[in-house]
């Protein structure tokens, strides 16, 4: 039975695996770290609210022996300065990086990144050099394991509504990408964060990025129990 925490509940991506999370038998309890509450309410949740998210020192107890921490932290560049945005992209993660490190090394890390993200850190595009600058934070963090999901269209299920419209509109044209490895569905993404801290893997040996076609196929290694309608 596996402990994980979520940061990025109340978004869409967040939303959804927490969905998945409280559905799949392998994982216990589920820790939402979070400025204002879900609305959620189950047997195996537990919400912290935190507003400082610069700092997470003083959750230290709360994320001590945690199995895997799921980060669905995510904002659209648009009218953001440099600053806001990588201090939302990147910095936050890092803050949680430092606490999680000394109290779960053991932790699977799984973090959200989008298509596109610029791993060399060069691009000339904001959001895709700033992504890459935290995807490289989480990699080098010395975790026992981290895994990237580079999402590209993400269709929303289980009642979830994008928050940001433009990803929703992005979402309509998912038919067409998904044949072509460019699209996913907020259950897809749940389970296959579920599948990297179980330990499964699919793909290439040793691999630690996913496009959204290998979200698909690791998220097909990790079915529920009698499937429902979605």
């Amino acid at each position: 039975m596996k402990r994980v925490v979520i940061f990025g509940a109340t978004g869409t991506v967040g939303a959804g695996a927490l969905l998945e999370c409280l559905d799949h038998p392998a994982i216990s309890e589920v820790i939402c770290v979070l400025r204002h509450p879900t609305g959620r309410s189950h047997p195996r949740l537990r919400e912290v609210i935190h507003p400082n998210f610069n700092d997470f020192a003083p959750l230290a107890s709360e994320l001590s022996g945690v199995d895997g921490c799921l980060w669905a932290i995510g904002v659209p560049q648009t009218g953001r300065s440099e600053q806001q945005y990588t201090q939302i992209t990147h910095d936050y993660a890092v803050a949680a990086i430092r606490v999680l490190r000394e109290q779960s090394p053991g932790c699977c890390f799984v973090f959200i990144s989008g298509a596109g993200a610029d791993e060399t850190e060069t691009s000339n595009t904001l959001w895709a050099r700033v992504k890459g600058r935290a995807e490289n934070a989480v990699l080098d963090a010395g975790f026992a394991r981290a895994v990237i999901f580079r999402p590209g269209a993400i269709v929303a299920k289980r009642g979830i509504k994008h928050s940001v419209r433009l990803y929703g509109l992005s979402s309509l044209l998912a038919p067409l990408m998904r044949p072509f490895g460019m699209a996913t569905s907020t259950v897809e993404i749940g389970r296959a964060m579920i599948a990297a801290v179980l330990g499964k893997s699919v793909g290439e040996p040793g691999q630690v990025r996913f496009d959204s076609a290998g979200i698909n196929r690791l998220a097909m290694a990790c079915p529920v129990e009698g499937e429902r309608e979605d």
